[in-house]
Order: structure tokens, then C-alpha cells, then sequence
């Protein structure tokens, strides 16, 4: 078991890593910089973490644990408005709060998935499975419109995840020299108007 000092310092040494690898890309990255940022030795890092693979899987691990419990929480018995409603407001929290794992994860998908191949065949396909049934339940109570569960899954991650993936083509063409607290309230309800607009059945709306 992990005393507190090692979760804490496990933890310094992730949030200074997810910053390096989304500056630099795995090649670029270098266990120095990540000690230098985490303000910690290498020598130190290396007990946490061996080698810069284990520490890149780590961040990518850490990163995909936080994304999918909102999507986990779809409740299948609850009102498709109001789940998806807090999926989406979730998705956006999410980038807001982590635009740089969320960059990371980015880059290791446009280069291939080479660390997260499996991962995504196993775990995010069960999970994804799972929860396109629930959205294919909904649509069976004709609760929502005839739509396919997998790409509206894939609309709102691509939706929420634009702004920090993207956020320099954002703050530019919005001519904003920073993202907000209030500027991702506003993105919250736009998605959530535009996309439940879409596929909520009429009745349902």
C-alpha cells in the first residue's frame, strides 16, 4: 500500500509529465524535463517510474480512468435529456480541467494508438458497448430520434473535446486571449442545446 508521501509525489510526478508529453510528444519528451518540472531527481522518478514508457502509459491510464466514468454513469433508467445533458456538461469539465491529457491522448491516437491499441479493442470497446445499448434503449422508447448510439457517442466526445485539443484555433478565431470559467458555461449550453436538439424524439423535448 502507497503512503501519502508516495501518492503525492506519484501525482507531482503525472501532472509535471502530462505537461512535457503534451509540449514535446512521446519521442520529444525527456525523463530530465519531467524531474525538472516535478521538481524532484531522476533518480527519484525512476523509483516511481522506470522507464519513459511506463511513465507515458501512466499519464494515457490516468487520463482514460477520468474520461470514462461520466460515461460509465449513463443510467439507462433516468431521462435521456437530463443523462446526456450531464454527460456532455461533464465531457466539458473534463476539458476545461485537463486540456493537456487530453492533447496527450490526442497525439497517441493520430499516431496510431502504438501504447493504446489494446486498450481500446478490450476496455473502451466493452465500456462504448455498453453504453450504446443504453442509448439504443432509449431510442427503442422512441424517447430519442433513430440515430446510431456509437457516432453520437463519438459527436460529443469530438464536440467537448475540440476546446482543448484545439484551443489555440479556438481563443483565435473567438479573439479571446484565454478560456474561461465563463466561455465554457457558454460551450456547455450551446452542445447541450445543439446536440439534445438533435436527437431528443419530439415528444420527449
Amino acid at each position: 500500500m502507497k503512503t501519502r508521501i508516495q501518492v503525492r509525489n506519484e501525482a507531482r510526478i503525472l501532472d509535471a509529465a502530462v505537461e512535457v508529453f503534451a509540449t514535446y510528444g512521446y519521442r520529444g519528451a525527456t525523463i530530465d524535463e519531467v524531474a525538472e518540472r516535478a521538481g524532484i531527481s531522476k533518480a527519484n522518478l525512476h523509483y516511481y517510474f522506470e522507464r519513459k514508457k511506463d511513465l507515458y502509459l501512466a499519464v494515457l491510464r490516468r487520463t482514460l480512468e477520468i474520461w470514462l466514468v461520466p460515461l460509465r454513469e449513463l443510467d439507462r433508467n433516468g431521462d435521456p435529456a437530463l443523462e446526456l445533458g450531464k454527460y456532455i456538461a461533464q465531457k466539458v469539465d473534463l476539458s476545461q480541467k485537463y486540456p493537456a491529457a487530453s492533447r496527450v491522448f490526442a497525439n497517441e491516437i493520430v499516431q496510431g494508438a502504438p501504447f493504446l491499441k489494446g486498450y481500446l479493442k478490450t476496455t473502451l470497446r466493452a465500456v462504448v458497448q455498453r453504453k450504446a445499448a443504453v442509448i439504443q434503449h432509449w431510442i427503442d422508447q422512441r424517447k430519442l430520434t433513430p440515430v446510431d448510439p456509437y457516432h453520437l457517442i463519438f459527436l460529443i466526445w469530438a464536440a467537448t473535446q475540440h476546446y482543448a485539443d484545439f484551443a489555440p484555433q479556438v481563443k483565435a478565431v473567438m479573439n479571446v486571449p484565454r478560456m474561461t470559467p465563463g466561455h465554457f458555461r457558454k460551450i456547455e449550453q450551446s452542445l447541450t442545446r445543439i446536440i439534445l436538439q438533435g436527437v431528443l424524439a419530439r415528444k420527449a423535448r
